[in-house]
């Protein structure tokens, strides 16, 4: 017996897909609510799939009156640094306005749980590393303030009409489902270890890293890395705790611990028993050198343990399973029916990759590729 439905925006996405799963394996029913925009339609294979936009508030009412969600997991949004930068408008429309809609939904149909996918992007260049949730959260990218603004939407929500939330501040999300059903599959990549794997593979152009003279100990850029299994594990504790104890929280998740860029190719080679082929770039303006979790917060209140995150190359590995079979090599956009996903050789052929331009994602190296930034996380 299923213990409730839980409405999951951006459920056919990368952590979506996760979470979904986590949710169902405890007994939850996720009711995936998607536009499939850069969603995958296989994904979604723990509940039913609700073709939709947070966009069309109408559309979402109608998907809540239909299930009568205990909670609502919200991630669907807009997530490319670089891209937000240059298109504000979409950001503040999606993340902000879409995030309203949700929360209008919730506010008319008494949903009192609500579990938000926010992003270490709002405290933009932190005062103090690892980082603590009482830092200063000062964005420096229309991407991390529009985050920041659906927080305090939470909050004055809370306050004025009850819905109690649990934000959970990801650092980096990384490696797939270890038993090998999903991972990260996107047309567009921002994230360095997919890159990495892709670029190992000859899919992706060699990486390029921007900095080597950080005060680190191999002068790149350091990173938090959490695990996505371990990440849709911190959302169902989170689920829990709302149910439980009635009262919001805001969590940091990562581990508390930082791998340099080189380091993480380091790791790869070991994993994969290839090179990675990469170059060198000069650092660029705005890229924080370190950027790690204060994670205490997520153990003690959530009861939150990371077995997979602890080892860097626990995640590479399993990233690498799901790369290395051809897995991540779908094509979103050509999916027509079922859960049988198109396998495209190289994506080049068709027209659909890789123009590539530079942009900041956060681990101080990447390729972003120029679409119309729709998304989910």
């Amino acid at each position: 017996m299923k213990i409730g439905n839980v409405i999951v925006t951006g459920g056919a996405g990368y952590v979506g897909s996760h979470v979904c799963k986590a949710l169902s394996t405890s007994g939850y029913r996720p009711v995936t609510f998607d536009n499939l925009s850069t969603g995958n339609r296989w994904a979604v294979r723990w509940g039913p799939l609700e073709l939709g936009d947070i966009h069309d508030v109408g559309r979402v009412v109608e998907v809540c009156k239909v299930y009568r969600p205990i909670a609502i997991m919200h991630f669907a949004a807009c997530a490319l640094v670089g891209e937000s930068m240059t298109a504000p408008s979409l950001y503040y429309r999606t993340n902000v306005v879409g995030s309203l809609n949700l929360l209008e939904a919730a506010r008319l149909l008494d949903i009192h749980n609500f579990v938000f996918s926010s992003t270490c992007a709002t405290y933009g260049i932190p005062d103090e590393v690892p980082i603590p949730e009482e830092s200063p959260q000062r964005p420096i990218n229309p991407y991390g303030a529009s985050k920041l603004m659906i927080e305090r939407m939470l909050v004055d929500y809370e306050m004025a009409y009850g819905i109690r939330h649990a934000t959970l501040r990801y650092f980096n999300a990384a490696g797939a489902d270890p038993d090998g059903e999903i991972g990260e599959t996107r047309l567009t990549e921002t994230h360095l270890i997919p890159l990495m794997l892709d670029a190992i593979l000859g899919r992706r152009p060699p990486l390029q890293i921007f900095g080597t003279d950080y005060p680190t100990l191999d002068g790149t850029a350091v990173r938090d890395y959490i695990h996505v299994a371990d990440l849709a594990t911190a959302h169902l504790k989170a689920l829990e705790y709302l149910l439980r104890e009635q009262k919001s929280v805001a969590c940091n998740l990562g581990t508390g611990v930082g791998y340099s860029v080189q380091q993480v190719i380091n790791a790869a080679h070991a994993v994969t028993g290839h090179e990675v082929p990469h170059s060198f770039a000069p650092r660029r303006s705005g890229d924080p050198f370190m950027l790690v979790a204060q994670s205490r917060r997520a153990a003690e209140v959530l009861g939150l343990e990371m077995p997979n995150s602890m080892d860097i190359k626990r995640i590479i590995a399993d990233a690498w399973a799901w790369h290395s079979r051809g897995a991540s090599n779908y094509a979103p956009a050509l999916v027509l029916s079922g859960l049988a996903p198109a396998r495209l050789g190289n994506t080049a052929a068709l027209g659909i990759g890789p123009s590539l331009m530079d942009g900041v994602d956060g681990n101080a190296v990447h390729r972003v590729r120029v679409t119309d930034g729709s998304g989910a996380a």
